[in-house]
């Protein structure tokens, strides 16, 4: 199981390194020492505090749909020729990009402030892991 140090699991978490240590200290969040003496959190445990502290904005649609990956965001950009247009939104601390036609991104009103969702088919999603891994 990897063991993931606290640097590391405040990037993965988008919080302070002090934050993990306060959330160790004060017992939400399990860690142990490695063979070096570094407080370190196992990857599982940290995966389940993961899913247990998102908080993900609520959807502003309200539709019902089979895809699971709906991330809720402000469009940040439009970039359109007479075709196609390239659509950036940010979602939290991510960036997502779409490809879309012209005519849709009129049809939907997108321009930079517009509130949407970028849906993600789990068919489509690419997982990678770090060089050396598997």
């Amino acid at each position: 199981m990897p063991e993931i140090r606290i640097k590391d699991a405040a990037a993965l978490l988008g919080v302070s390194d002090d934050t993990v240590r306060r959330w160790i200290d004060g017992g939400a969040l399990a860690s142990h020492k490695d063979e070096a003496g570094r407080k370190v959190i196992a990857g599982e445990v940290l995966a389940e505090f993961a899913r247990e502290q998102a908080n993900p904005p609520a959807d502003p649609l309200g539709v019902g749909s089979s895809a699971r990956n709906r991330l809720v965001g402000l469009v940040t950009q439009v970039t359109s020729d007479q075709v196609m247009s390239e659509v950036q939104m940010q979602c939290g601390p991510f960036t997502v990009v779409s490809l879309m036609s012209t005519a849709s991104v009129r049809q939907l009103g997108l321009e930079p402030g517009s509130l949407a969702v970028a849906v993600v088919k789990a068919t489509n999603v690419i997982v990678e892991t770090p060089a050396g891994t598997s």
